[in-house]
């Protein structure tokens, strides 16, 4: 955007949910003639069966942590340090450690792959996420992301203004987003069709507001939105809105528009995986305020984005310590015992148990997690860990025979319907150089906020292929009818416990800050200890824990 002197038409246009940043609801309602012909949206579509499967986490053998029969290790290995979980932290932390010459440590990984939120596939077509699948540019607080992208070639140099210069190849190609609403596709997924004077104003109001907060500081002179999230400004009056939903705040500022309450809901149910009224106004806030990276060559509702996501990154962190990562390695034991810390996990390929001996371990997976193989959290449970909620996602990669079509706007990199329950769809091919593809795989997300996180969880992994490749037919079939017939695979991947919810009083609540202490030996990494999912603050807190072992190591002179 800008500024908050832009006129309001070119405000709606060009704020949207990338720009202002990130990856709604379907009304059963009118069929729109449009996309692929009038003959196919007579009648209801033909229902037809859809090759794919359901790919993604291993839950049985996760859930073994809750009680299943493990073997007792009959291998005991010596090691400095052990990183449990290989998302994002867990990749970061041993990024961190290896760069500073550290070698005696290995990551333990569960799947047959590293990546967590941020997997990616592939097929004949092209790459495709399966999960996160962008990075906003990163402002000057996330000096740690800046210097990773420097490293990956991702940022190129700097101006004489000391902007970053980036690639231009990773940077989002337009047309960035749209929306479908009333018949057609619109640039943007701010509502504009249909909208009266009273919108308008509440839509300049609101952005106007937003604008405000992200220079907005407090009574300590710190920003009162950051990324990472615990470089914000303590100031009260901005901490109090995390009391709040995002939904409330609306209301106490006047604003009822139902256009812009659907906006702002879909925001948050894209960034957060739930509904605004559940979010704080803290986080909901954070979503609009928080962004402020620039680069010479891209203003800051630029995205950096590739066919796989962020599957990407995953992979440029993998590659540069391939060594140490080891798959298939199910941790169900973790003990602070005598100034060790003894790992016990299985190689669920083997089925062999083998015991770890550690100075020190970083475990980069959820909290959830640590609270069934933690011992420590068994003989005394913290209080913190009833107030943690992780919200169910589907993702869904569709491979087309065509691009899809419609009218309005054209296809976009993301493509959202107003009246659906989804999030829209992403393109993989999007980046593609290609100038006329054929083919493309479209990324289909959809977060499960209708009940309650337990609920959802196990209605969805109740079902069948088929039942989800029918009903995400379904949904895309009204924006694109007969988009049905140009389906060859519907492959998709349930997120039973996608990502923290930063639900009303956690951000800044007496529970997410007892998750930042250790236990023992054993340092947490994961982007829920910040209450918001997102890449820089899974990066910033997998940075942070190998940096207490790394000065851990100095102070002991282990460390030169």
């Amino acid at each position: 955007m800008n500024g908050v002197n832009t006129p309001i038409n070119n405000l709606i246009g060009l704020i949207s949910r990338r720009r202002f940043l990130k990856t709604a609801f379907w009304s059963t309602g009118t069929l729109i003639l449009s996309g692929f012909g009038l003959s196919r949206v007579l009648g209801n579509p033909k229902r037809r069966q859809f090759p794919g499967r359901i790919v993604g986490a291993s839950s049985d053998i996760g859930h073994l942590a809750r009680g299943g029969d493990l073997p007792q290790p009959k291998d005991i290995v010596s090691v400095d340090t052990v990183i449990i979980g290989g998302g994002i932290a867990g990749l970061s932390a041993a990024h961190k450690l290896k760069k500073n010459g550290y070698k005696d440590f290995v990551l333990l990984e569960m799947e047959s792959h590293v990546g967590g939120n941020s997997s990616f596939g592939k097929n004949e077509i092209t790459s495709y996420p399966w999960g996160a699948h962008y990075l906003p540019l990163p402002g000057p607080e996330a000096k740690s992301v800046r210097d990773l992208l420097e490293e990956l070639g991702v940022i190129t140099g700097y101006d004489s203004a000391g902007l970053p210069i980036y690639n231009e190849y990773f940077l989002c190609a337009d047309p960035h987003e749209r929306l479908f609403i009333q018949g057609r596709w619109q640039e943007g997924v701010v509502p504009q069709v249909g909208i009266t004077q009273k919108d308008r104003r509440q839509y300049e109001q609101f952005f106007k507001q937003m604008e405000k907060m992200k220079v907005a500081r407090g009574n300590d002179g710190k920003r009162a939105f950051m990324i990472p999230v615990d470089q914000s400004s303590q100031d009260p009056k901005f901490l109090n809105l995390d009391k709040i939903s995002m939904a409330s705040y609306l209301q106490t500022n006047g604003w009822d528009s139902p256009h812009l309450s659907w906006y702002v809901n879909y925001a948050c149910r894209d960034d957060y995986g739930l509904p605004h009224d559940k979010v704080s106004a803290w986080a909901g806030i954070h979503y609009f305020a928080s962004r402020v990276g620039r680069g010479s060559n891209a203003d800051s509702h630029t995205v950096l984005t590739w066919p796989e996501g962020n599957g990407w990154l995953v992979e440029q962190l993998r590659a540069r310590v391939s060594e140490k990562v080891q798959d298939n390695s199910f941790v169900y034991s973790i003990e602070n015992q005598d100034g060790q810390v003894l790992v016990d996990y299985l190689d669920t390929k083997t089925k062999g148990a083998t015991r770890l001996k550690a100075k020190s371990v970083i475990f980069a997976g959820p909290r959830f997690v640590a609270a069934r193989v933690l011992k420590d959290f068994k003989t005394k449970k913290p209080a913190y860990l009833e107030s943690l909620q992780y919200w169910p996602w589907v993702v869904a990669n569709v491979s087309l025979r065509s691009l899809p079509r419609g009218n309005g706007a054209p296809l976009s990199w993301d493509n959202v319907s107003y009246y659906s329950e989804s999030l829209g769809y992403v393109v993989a091919t999007h980046q593609s150089l290609s100038l006329n593809p054929k083919k493309t795989v479209i990324t289909y997300y959809l977060p499960l906020t209708k009940a309650l996180p337990s609920e959802g969880r196990k209605e969805a992994l109740m079902k069948k292929h088929q039942d989800w490749a029918q009903e995400i037919a379904q949904d895309l079939s009204k924006m694109h009818p007969g988009i049905e017939n140009e389906i060859e695979n519907i492959d998709v991947c349930v997120w039973g416990h996608g990502m923290i919810a930063p639900t009303v009083g956690f951000v800044w609540g007496n529970h997410r800050s007892q998750m930042l202490s250790s236990v023992g030996n054993v340092y947490f990494a994961h982007s829920d200890m910040s209450g918001i999912s997102i890449f820089e603050e899974a990066h910033y807190r997998g940075v942070s824990a190998a940096e207490k072992v790394l000065s851990n190591l100095s102070h002991a002179g282990r460390l030169s």
